[in-house]
């Protein structure tokens, strides 16, 4: 029985060993690790463009040509960034980053976008028809923008053998929403080499 019970735990131990050989692993890094496998566009390259893009644009005149003469801060509004590229990116979490950097930059007001507003006014009908009257928030309060951030992103690739050069332009335009005029015009160029293994035949 002895010798039986033996022979269980080194089956199992050799089961265990088996299962460890050549399985995923998975190895948890700081979230603002810079880590770039294939050489695509991803969170460092949103994170990085979005921070330089907006400081650039928040450091021109057309801020400060707003305060002196309306005697406020500017409200903003990130509109669309569309994807050109020959990949796909999520241009959602890049509208993040440039959302998150202009309102925690401090210098201007921000309002949110179409979709986010659209439920805060049905949350509003929702209150109007079931909330108590003394704490319903009242349609038609909403604070208009005076500017809106739209953009794009291209790509451009060229590969020969093992080597590949990925070229991204980002570019975003300020415009005044009044009279339509653009107040500031931002490019950032990304220029990545990528150098892939030698695939044995």
């Amino acid at each position: 029985m002895k010798k039986y019970m033996v022979g269980i735990v080194f089956f199992m131990l050799a089961l265990s060993l088996l299962a460890g050989c050549g399985g995923t692993k998975v190895e948890r890094v700081d979230s603002g690790e810079m880590i770039d496998l294939s050489g695509n566009w991803n969170d460092t390259d949103s994170q990085l463009v979005s921070a330089e893009m907006i400081n650039d644009s928040l450091s021109r005149p057309w801020v400060s040509e707003f305060r002196s003469t309306q005697g406020k801060p500017p409200t903003v509004i990130v509109g669309t960034v569309r994807n050109r590229s020959s990949e796909h990116i999520n241009t959602e979490t890049f509208v993040k980053d440039l959302e998150r950097e202009l309102l925690n930059s401090g210098k201007v007001k921000f309002v949110v976008a179409r979709e986010p507003r659209t439920e805060v006014r049905e949350e509003k009908m929702d209150q109007a028809d079931f909330a108590d009257p003394a704490t319903i928030k009242a349609m038609g309060k909403e604070k208009g923008a005076d500017f809106m951030l739209q953009g794009q992103i291209n790509t451009i690739m060229d590969a020969a053998g093992k080597q590949a050069v990925m070229y991204y332009q980002v570019e975003l335009e300020m415009i005044n929403i009044l009279t339509n005029e653009k107040v500031w015009i931002g490019q950032k160029k990304i220029k990545k080499l990528v150098t892939r293994p030698k695939v044995k035949p």
